[in-house]
This record gives C-alpha cells, structure tokens and sequence, in this order.
C-alpha cells in the first residue's frame, strides 16, 4: 500500500437536517399545516376571510422556503438589509473616538460590539501575568493563548497525523470545559518590519568586525522585510461563569472568583495544545491583546510596537485606548484608520473527504494581500445535547431517504450512512463541535480589494471551500475574526436554538 492511500482522510461534516416539508424547516411546515387547516374552518365561516388567511400563509411560508446557496431564508437575508438600511439611517456605519469626539472619556474606545468590553488581569499557576476580556453585557470572560506552532516543513507524516490526533482531542475535551462557551483559532500574517531582527543582530556586531562584514550584516537586516512574512496564531477561549446561587456577592467580586478560576484552569489546556503542534502555547498578557487589536485596526503602527517591544519590553498599551480614530463600515467592505478591510464567511465545509493540509495555501502567507486573518470558531456540545442532535438528524436521515425515490435517493443513502456513522461515533464518547471560518483581508486602500477579491477564491477554491462577503455586517464580522472573545451567535437577535427550525 503507498504512503498517499494510507494517510488518514478527514470529512463527514454535517449540517442536521431540518425535519419539515422541503426547504420550510419545522416552524415552515407548522405554519403551513395550521394555515391551510385554519383556512378551511374559515371558509366554513366566509370564503372571502378564508382567502385572506390563505394570502397570509402564503406570505409567510414563501420566504421560509426560498433559500439561498448557503441555505439562508428569504426572512434572514431580509433581515439583514433591513438591519444594513436601519443602521445607515442612525449614522451607525461611521464611528469616531478621541478627545474631541462623543465617546465617554474622550478615549480611543473600540467600536460595535466590542465597546462595552473591559480588561482584567490576573496570574496563572506559574506566576504568569494574563488578560482576561469581559462583556459584561453577555457575561463572558475570554482569555487568549499565544502559540508558536512547529509548521509542516520537513516533517513526516506520522508527526502531522499525531498533532491532528492531539488536535481532535483537545476540541473533544472543550466539550467538558465547565463554562467553556466558545473557543476561536485565529492564524494572522502580515509583513514582517524586520524590528525583531534588527534588534537581536545589530547589537550582536562586534565592534572591531571588518567593515565588508558589517555592511553584509547590514544589507541582510535592510533587505530581510522586502521578503518575508510573520504568522502569528492565537487561541481564544470564552467562558461564562455559573449561576451566582443563593451566594450574595456583588459583580466585582464574581469577576474576581472568575479570573481566579481561569487562572487554574488555563495551564492545562495551554499544555494539551502542544501536543497539537501548537509549540509553546503561553497565556497572553493585557497590553499584548491590547496591542494585536491595536495594530488590526491601524496597521501601520505595526513596526512601532514591535520596535518598542524589542527595545523596552510591554508597551503599557490600555485596552480602553485600543480602538481606532476613525471607522466607517459600507455593505461590503470597513476603513478603519490606515486600512481596509473585507471580510467573508464560510457557508459550506469542504464536501468529501481532505487531507489534514487541506487549508494549507488559505493560512500561508499570500503576497498580494498586505495583512490576512483566518479565524475557526469552535461551539462545543455537552454531551446531551450531542445525543439529542445526532439521534434527530439520524431519525430525519431515514425518513428522507424513506419518501424519495430515483436519483434523489443516491444523495439520501449518503446521508443515512453518514448519519450513521456519526451516531456510532457519538456512542463511542465522541462530541459534536458546532465550528464556523472566518477571513479577513486587510488592505492598504480600496483600490487592492477587486487584487484581495481574486486571491482570496483562488484560496477558497484549494481548500474546498465555499466562502460569501459578509454584506452589511462587516464591522461584526472583523471584530468576530479577532481573539477579542466576539462569538457571534451571542449577538444575534433571533436565538441560534431558534435558527434551527427556521
């Protein structure tokens, strides 16, 4: 057997499907069965009421059952223009912080979603300083691990398929995690300003080296930039802490109990990651998060706080003053301070089986888009809830392939063995993880984006994947593809229970 069939595949990612008639979901089918039963009592009553009942069903069941590529209802992409056209009318799409503006304290406050946010500190096991975001308006409490992963160059693949292994388990483990609400991977690369290695080599010449020597060394720190890049990758894990009870304490003091909690529980999962291939998996501190969501929202300081880091250590930087002068969000695209930005959103995994680089050429380094950031969001299942989905979706599997016949039938025997499978799975201790891929292009004005438009499909398209411009939402989507804790299924206005059935 050759090396390429006995390497693992990876697949079976599986959206449940929805029980109802067609593409209406439950709440669909419950209302087109009650409509048309109400009709005909009210047609025993007046035939002219009865129509009327009629065209309200038909209005409300059509849009549930027209759907887009991505399986979006006619109500949600309403919904969204509607929120879009709302939003312009208040002004919401421009935002401006500062002394001179509105913004409470006059600070560089951030913006959206992550206004309300603040900044706790605490310290590990290990006596080391971390950050922790709170928003106190969802409750949630997020601390963010900085990895320095080994990569994939000259290594066999026996390791690559052991830290794919590593990597499983510990997305199995967060479904135990007590609190654990959502966890997010957010891999960035951007040029490199060379600070780093300015900073450990020039001060390393010795001070009578020849001067051909020194004018190489220099050449080589002046030229560096021009053809590299640096990859950062981070790791967010947001929790909510359990019911206060009959317990009195007042909110400085849970949050308090909270850091404290976080501050045992973060060494063991920054463990388990290196045996992931995440490197040396380290708690960050605040002025470090402070300092990569400064830099997302204005990257030309980037080569200023990497000098200052380089010469004097943390740069102090405060959270409340981390935001951006100056943002404005349109349909398709958000400036914000030196920069553009575009973002989109992955409606469907990868059909089949892949490899473990299947997203490969999405997270290395492309030198026509100026800063790129690819973020996974992780929702883990408990283990109920795991069992409720699968049996559901098995139940709904069967019934579907039951009532097709023909060709159809071919995709239906597919879901059923799939299902299946996931079932036997779940019985064996596997959890379900609920997971969503986020990119954002940042770049230097908004004549690159058609260049960003193009790179980013031919990315797409060698991960298998099937990515959409987040219209209307791009302020959102930017802050939920940074490791600020912005899950984004904590903001929507209909509940993601609910989604489900629509």
């Amino acid at each position: 057997m050759s090396e390429s069939t006995a390497r693992p595949t990876y697949g079976n990612w599986r959206l449940p499907a929805r029980p109802g008639i067609g593409p209406l979901g439950l709440l669909g089918t419950v209302m087109l069965l009650g409509g048309i039963v109400l009709a005909l009592l009210t047609a025993l009553v007046s035939w002219i009421a009865a129509v009327g009942v009629a065209l309200a069903v038909i209005a409300v069941t059509v849009p549930l059952a027209v759907r887009t590529v991505d399986g979006r209802s006619g109500f949600a992409v309403l919904g969204a223009r509607a929120g879009w056209a709302l939003r312009r009318v208040s002004g919401q799409p421009v935002y401006v912080s500062g002394p001179l503006s509105t913004v409470p304290g006059g600070r560089f406050r951030l913006p959206g979603l992550l206004a309300g946010t603040r900044m706790l500190e605490g310290k590990d096991a290990y006596g080391r300083s971390f950050g922790v975001i709170h928003d106190p308006g969802v409750n949630t409490f997020t601390v963010v691990l900085e990895c320095d992963p080994d990569g994939g160059a000259l290594v066999d693949a026996a390791q690559v398929d052991a830290w794919v292994a590593g990597w499983g388990s510990w997305l199995a483990e967060l479904a135990h995690e007590p609190g654990l609400l959502g966890a997010a991977v957010v891999v960035e690369t951007a040029p490199d300003p060379g600070t780093r290695l300015a900073a450990e080599v020039l001060p390393q010449i010795a001070a009578d080296a020849p001067e051909a020597a020194r004018a190489v060394i220099a050449e080589v720190v002046r030229s560096y930039p021009a053809a590299s890049s640096q990859t950062s990758t981070y790791v967010a894990l947001t929790y909510r802490p359990a019911a206060p009870g009959s317990r009195i304490a007042s909110k400085a003091d849970r949050a308090e109990d909270m850091v404290t909690s976080l501050a045992v529980r973060v060494p063991p999962l920054a463990g388990a990651l290196t045996a992931a291939g995440a490197g040396a998996a380290r708690p960050m501190p605040a002025d470090r998060i402070a300092d990569i969501v400064r830099t997302a929202f204005d990257p030309a300081v980037a080569a200023t706080v990497q000098e200052v880091r380089a010469q004097s250590g943390p740069t102090s930087q405060a959270w409340d003053c981390s935001g951006p002068a100056a943002a404005e969000e349109t349909a398709d695209a958000y400036f914000h301070e030196s920069a553009v930005s575009r973002t989109w959103v992955a409606c469907e995994a990868p059909r089949g089986t892949v490899r473990s680089g299947v997203l490969h050429g999405l997270l290395e380094p492309s030198s026509r888009i100026a800063r790129k950031r690819v973020t996974l969001l992780y929702r883990p299942l408990d283990q109920a809830s795991s069992a409720r989905i699968v049996e559901a979706d098995r139940r709904t599997a069967h019934f579907m392939a039951a009532s097709t016949v023909g060709l159809i039938n071919a995709r239906a025997s597919t879901a059923v063995r799939a299902t299946e499978q996931t079932a036997a799975e779940e019985a064996a201790g596997a959890s379900l993880t609920e997971f969503a891929l986020v990119v954002t292009a940042t770049m230097r004005s908004a004549d690159e984006l058609p260049a960003a438009d193009v790179e980013i499909a031919n990315l797409a398209a060698s991960a298998r994947l099937r990515l959409r411009v987040v219209r209307g939402q791009q302020a959102s989507a930017f802050a939920s593809g940074l490791p600020a804790g912005m899950l984004p299924w904590l903001h929507t206005l209909v509940p993601h229970q609910l989604r489900g059935a629509l």
